[in-house]
């Protein structure tokens, strides 16, 4: 599908000069243990001795931190501004927590859960604006909620009924991409695009830790830098490319890879609503203002499996995962809004109960859908058709075929233990 670009009137300022330095600098190492510094610079945030430097607004445990550099893009929220975010986090997980269940139930074939990861997604995805364009992965369930796609639409492709599900133009929000790291470059050219048309508007890529290591991601930086693309190179850092650790990849933070290409690079804590929206904010207004790309990398952390067909516990352990939990994004925003008498028990209880509402109807409706055609993986491989393809659909329909119907079984219904 053609994606179009909805080009604005009002003319884009050219840079007038390149990109400098890092939003935020760190010293970095030339080992493979991840940086950790024990003072905060300006414009970092707090930090304690065990943590990488970056930008943090709100602590784990739901303490509002100062920051002079970053406070301007968060000063106007409201309280219902922050229970939005909150309800958006919650509902987020309960559907990806719902996808799961079904995955396991047989309903879908997969399913590459975001638990962990709502604060980035939400707070990234709150920052854009209607006619700001996303090049998503297959894991951006938050950003999808929040750019007004129905949660049951991301399902069909799972299910194996569709190829998406959603039009791109709809909701500037492109078709998860299931190649990695091939999006920065789409997301690339489109910016460049935008620039040509006049719009003022910005393009945000989001990839994970493990994307940063392909070819296509370098490209794209080169690319966005040369051409001063408004593009937002949004990285998902989560600790593991499916079982390889980040400190396998890279040897300094990924963060401080853009200044190599001529572009700013800033950490956020990825775990930081607040955070991860005004960094967001910051590096799409640079954007649209006509002053080039920004890399965006969001510390954070996946808290289950890479997809459904992962096993996590084969290669980290356990208390890992539980030091993170102490920093789950949902449970620090709700401390910060209780503290500051931003929200009530009526409200919790309120979104504990469309949340289960929510979980219910994408149940329905996975359960709506039609099965998958088994043999559409045959069609259109091939134009004309090709002898190997037609060896192996027939192939196929004998496995299936093989299969006993349940009143062959003997276990017809009413038959059994």
């Amino acid at each position: 599908m053609t994606v179009e670009s909805t080009a604005a009137r009002t003319p884009r300022r050219s840079a007038g000069s390149k990109a400098g330095a890092t939003g935020t600098k760190a010293a970095g190492t030339t080992g493979t243990k991840r940086t950790t510094r024990t003072t905060a610079k300006k414009g970092t945030g707090a930090q304690s001795s065990a943590d990488p430097e970056l930008v943090q607004l709100l602590t784990p445990e739901g303490k509002r931190v100062k920051n002079a550099e970053y406070d301007g893009y968060v000063a106007g929220l409201t309280p219902e501004d922050l229970r939005g975010l909150y309800r958006d986090m919650v509902l987020t997980r309960r559907f990806d927590g719902e996808a799961t269940a079904l995955q396991r139930q047989g309903e879908l074939g997969l399913w590459a859960s975001l638990l962990g990861q709502e604060a980035a997604q939400i707070g990234s995805g709150r920052a854009l604006r209607d006619d700001d364009y996303v090049f998503p992965t297959y894991r951006e369930h938050g950003v999808a909620w929040c750019r007004g796609v129905d949660p049951t639409n991301l399902l069909g492709m799972f299910r194996g009924v569709n190829n998406g599900g959603w039009d791109p133009n709809g909701n500037n929000f492109h078709l998860y991409t299931i190649v990695i790291g091939s999006q920065t470059l789409h997301a690339t050219g489109y910016a460049m695009g935008v620039a040509k048309d006049g719009a003022d508007s910005a393009v945000i890529a989001y990839f994970g830790d493990g994307a940063s290591s392909q070819g296509d991601v370098a490209e794209s930086f080169t690319f966005s830098a040369v051409y001063n693309a408004p593009v937002v190179f949004f990285c998902q850092n989560n600790q593991w490319a499916i079982s390889e650790p980040t400190e396998k990849q890279t040897r300094v933070p990924l963060y401080q890879r853009a200044q190599g290409f001529g572009f700013p690079g800033v950490r956020v804590d990825g775990n930081d609503v607040l955070a991860c929206l005004a960094v967001t904010k910051w590096a799409l207004e640079r954007a649209r203002s006509g002053e080039g790309p920004t890399l965006v990398e969001a510390y954070t952390y996946r808290m289950g499996a890479h997809t459904t067909s992962d096993d996590p516990t084969r290669y980290r352990h356990d208390d890992e995962r539980a030091a993170w939990e102490a920093k789950d994004p949902i449970l620090r925003l709700r401390r910060h809004l209780e503290a500051s008498n931003h929200a009530d028990e009526g409200f919790f209880a309120e979104l504990e109960a469309e949340s289960e509402a929510l979980g219910k109807r994408v149940r329905e409706a996975v359960r709506a859908m039609p099965d998958p055609d088994h043999f559409a993986i045959f069609e259109n491989v091939y134009a004309d058709g090709h002898a190997l393809v037609d060896e192996e659909r027939a192939q196929f329909a004998a496995y299936q075929a093989s299969f006993a119907t349940e009143s062959d079984s003997g276990f017809a219904a009413g038959e059994g233990a």
